[in-house]
């Protein structure tokens, strides 16, 4: 009989044994794992987890790079910097963004409209994107949100530097603005794109945008150790950033408030140079408008106010602003008529008030005439039909050539300013070229009395104002201080040796003109044939301003120290009709945008001159009512600085 039961018995205990060897494998193989795992962690993987611990740990901030400061010619901040409280929000951090937003709105005492607008911007970028939610904290929010900062994960309170316009609109259109880094900004500038941090603000136009990489500085970087919820306990590192570059500027800031002041309520501009070493003195654009307004977002009501005002206060008249020259141009046609051998200082025409050509009437500003006139009167009382006979005999070619020698109808200062204009100094070639049609003789008499196609900025007439006035020397206008490396001796020789030069080279002015292309980057070449007509040209002007009859009589100094030389100039912006001549209205009965421009250029002290003056005012009606008694009191005030300037370029050249 075969023992069933010691065999079911001795099968239960070889399954038992089977599976304790089972389970006893599995338990070395998983304990084996777990020991090769730790061993891989702490020995093998030890720098990674270490690195990766200590990410946790600390934390780094990238801080805003602190800009540069520019400073007037005397070293006052006239843009500089100060410091501000942020609030940023790291989305990738933050796990309830809602739950967070209503406790900031209740630690920030934030309304519903700025809590609606923080949600619409959330909404409206890119969910990488930090969040800025308020660029200027109080330092009472500032502090308390600090003292929460361990409840509210991905919240950044930030330290920043706001840029500060402390002459607001006085040097807007000279300065510009800065406002936050766009795209294009960061794809178009690499200084830009190394350096950004969220709401980095750079420049948008003017000398900020010109000198942006000079000025944006480099990123300071701050580390802290941090607990478990994120909150700075203990700080471990800080890195200084490198501040950028201070530009200093030839503006003088007393100069350019009174410029401000002139021209509040009007459209217009003013721009003062010196004659020798082409540094822009004061240049101001009206109306203007405070930048401060643009670095924290400005509000759709400023915005609005500014975008709309009738007088475009966006537009930097004094570089973009393209006006007909009007008589101000006459000292040049004067000047190239003679150049030319096409007149004689004593060549007499009678003005009967107006001049007939082909079937077309040309008027002179005087109804009823001048009489017979030479050229010196003729530029003193700025009769225009002296000028149609001068222009109809130097032909717009020739008057094109020496228009551009002094400045006109091109930019002068190529990459300084973005938004510069050329202008345009009429000529036949350019009028078949550009609208297909030939040039009639009616178009050279309007061009010599600065009417027709002629435009020009309020910059260029000030140039070709301060190459006559240096005696017909070549000048390149000049606004940061570190350009101009020349004392005033030096500049002076380098006048006489141009001089000497010139004097064994007397050849046509055509060929002076070609030479003069050859040379173009070298100053203080003569760009007269016979200097002698330049200080005829000169001598007229003087008459203009300070003899009976001269068109700024009115406004002349009889002190001999603020003497000064100029022209008046009166550009049509619309036609007249034979009806409104015969009526003669007063300016204030004529609409506002019919209006004649007023414009006036001039150089001082007449004895041993050193400034040039331009001024226009739109609509101002005529240069000797609205622009002359302007530059009347520019000239008193550059002149009684002009020992202080002195003294400050004195200090410049004996420290170099």
């Amino acid at each position: 009989m075969i023992n069933l039961r010691g065999s079911s018995v001795g099968e239960k205990v070889n399954v038992i044994s089977r599976r304790m060897f089972i389970l006893s494998a599995a338990k070395a193989i998983i304990f084996g794992g777990i020991v090769a795992r730790l061993f891989s962690l702490q020995i093998n993987e030890n720098k990674k987890y270490l690195t990766l611990s200590d990410k946790n740990r600390l934390r780094e901030w990238r801080l805003p790079p602190i800009r540069g400061d520019f400073l007037d010619y005397f070293g006052k901040v006239i843009a500089g910097n100060t410091e501000v409280y942020q609030l940023h929000i790291i989305p990738e951090e933050v796990s309830d963004f809602k739950s967070l937003m209503i406790r900031l709105k209740e630690i920030l005492e934030l309304s519903e409209k700025e809590y609606a607008k923080i949600l619409r911007k959330k909404k409206n970028q890119k969910p990488w994107e930090t969040l800025i939610v308020s660029e200027n904290l109080s330092w009472k929010h500032f502090s308390k949100l600090n003292l929460y900062l361990h409840e509210l994960e991905g919240v950044k309170p930030v330290l920043s530097i706001s840029r500060k316009y402390p002459f607001k609109e006085n040097y807007t259109h000279v300065l510009g603005y800065v406002s936050r880094a766009s795209v294009s900004d960061l794809n178009e500038n690499e200084t830009i794109k190394n350096n950004h941090v969220p709401g980095l603000r750079v420049g948008k136009i003017g000398l900020e945008k010109t000198y942006e990489k000079d000025l944006i500085g480099t990123n300071g970087v701050q580390r802290y150790e941090v607990n478990a919820y994120g909150k700075r306990i203990n700080q471990i590192d800080h890195v200084e950033g490198i501040k950028g570059k201070n530009i200093n500027l030839t503006i003088d800031t007393e100069v350019q408030i009174l410029t401000n002041n002139l021209l509040l309520g009007k459209s217009g501009s003013i721009v003062v140079m010196d004659i020798y070493t082409g540094e822009i003195i004061a240049m101001h654009s009206s109306p203007s408008f405070n930048p401060n307004l643009f670095f924290h977002g400005i509000s759709t009501n400023d915005w609005k106010e500014i975008k709309e005002n009738p007088l475009k206060p966006l537009i930097n008249k004094t570089i973009s602003g393209l006006y007909s020259p009007g008589s101000t141009i006459k000292p040049i046609v004067a000047l190239s008529a003679l150049e030319h051998d096409v007149i004689s200082p004593n060549l007499a025409i009678e003005c009967t008030g107006k001049t007939e050509l082909y079937g077309q009437t040309y008027h002179c500003w005087k109804d009823k005439g001048h009489g017979y006139m030479k050229l010196r009167n003729a530029i003193k009382q700025s009769c225009d039909t002296y000028f149609y006979e001068v222009a109809r005999r130097l032909g717009v070619d020739r008057l094109n050539l020496t228009a551009k020698k002094y400045g006109l109808g091109k930019r002068t200062m190529e990459g300084i300013f973005l938004d510069e204009k050329d202008g345009l100094v009429p000529s036949t070639k350019w009028k078949k070229n550009k609208l297909g049609k030939g040039w009639v003789l009616g178009e050279t008499l309007l061009t010599g009395i600065g009417q027709g196609y002629i435009q020009t900025t309020p910059l260029q007439l000030c140039l070709m104002t301060a190459q006559l006035a240096n005696g017909g020397f070549k000048i390149y206008p000049k606004i940061n201080s570190s350009d101009s490396k020349d004392s005033l001796e030096i500049i002076k020789n380098k006048i006489s040796e141009k001089i000497e030069e010139s004097k064994g080279d007397q050849i046509g002015i055509i060929e002076t003109g070609k030479k003069l292309l050859k040379y173009k980057e070298d100053e203080y070449i003569p760009l007269f044939r016979n200097q002698e007509n330049v200080k005829f040209v000169l001598e007229a002007m003087f008459g203009s301003t300070n003899e009976l009859y001269g068109t700024a009589y009115a406004s002349r100094f009889e002190d001999k120290k603020y003497q000064f030389a100029g022209k008046t100039g009166t550009a049509q912006v619309k036609r007249i009709t034979e009806e409104q001549r015969e009526l003669d209205l007063k300016i204030s009965e004529i609409p506002y945008e019919d209006r004649d421009h007023a414009l006036f250029i001039a150089y001082g002290p007449y004895i041993n001159p050193r400034y040039a003056v331009s001024v226009i005012v739109e609509h101002g009606g005529s240069g000797s009512s609205a622009a002359a008694p302007i530059a009347k009191k520019i000239f008193k005030l550059v002149i009684d600085r002009h020992d202080l300037r002195e003294k400050k370029r004195l200090e410049k050249f004996t420290n170099t």
